[in-house]
């Protein structure tokens, strides 16, 4: 068994507005900055209560990397890269506000909508080839570190697969997961089965000392 901590990256300035990210290489804005710190903070402190990381990943785009490498200074811990953990590819939507997605691409934004697990997104990624990718991943980290705690710092999309898998939930049932910036998820993964542990765990962000990560 292995514990992940799977965090979202904190706020970026598409987040703020609103925009599909996707791929593009999108940097932390100062909120989302202030979150990684804030993230970083609690976990240096925690580790002294027995909840020590042993290892650090992150998608390869920069906000979710700025996020990890904050914790890593923190922890004194370098950062591995996995593209495996990357956000969807969400093709020709990348960039445009939710709201205005069917105004400039309404085939796109029906697919989106639809949630068809093999329908590809123009320019895009499938659900299904997105889902296959994300827990390939998030497996080959749990078996490299049986044992041990690791923190993997993703991406929304990337969480709300995680999510689904360990709930063994349909890809095309509609979300559940809070998906919150710089929010601390954890999760037993096993050969044969995820357990959720708690989810969305964004008490470290508010000055709420007594979080530990023990509940």
């Amino acid at each position: 068994m292995t514990e992940v901590l799977v965090v979202r990256h904190g706020e970026t300035p598409w987040n703020f507005e609103r925009r599909v990210q996707g791929w593009e290489d999108i940097p932390l804005n100062e909120t989302g900055i202030r979150q990684a710190e804030a993230l970083a903070r609690h976990l240096s402190r925690t580790r002294h209560q027995g909840n020590q990381i042993d290892a650090i990943y992150s998608s390869d785009l920069q906000r979710a990397r700025m996020t990890a490498e904050i914790v890593g200074h923190a922890l004194s811990l370098p950062v591995v890269v996995d593209e495996g953990v990357r956000e969807r590819h969400f093709g020709v939507l990348q960039g445009l506000v939710f709201s205005k997605m069917e105004e400039h691409e309404p085939e796109a934004a029906r697919i989106w909508k639809s949630r068809d697990p093999d329908a590809i997104l123009p320019e895009g990624e499938s659900l299904r080839r997105f889902h296959e990718r994300v827990t390939k991943a998030i497996d080959a980290i749990a078996s490299r570190h049986l044992g041990q705690r690791v923190m993997v710092v993703s991406h929304g999309g990337a969480m709300d697969i995680i999510w689904r898998h360990a709930k063994q939930a349909s890809l095309q049932a509609p979300r559940e997961a809070e998906l919150l910036n710089a929010s601390i998820n954890r999760l037993k993964i096993m050969p044969a089965r995820w357990e959720i542990i708690e989810w969305g765990n964004v008490a470290h962000l508010t000055g709420d000392a007594d979080n530990d990560m023990t509940a």
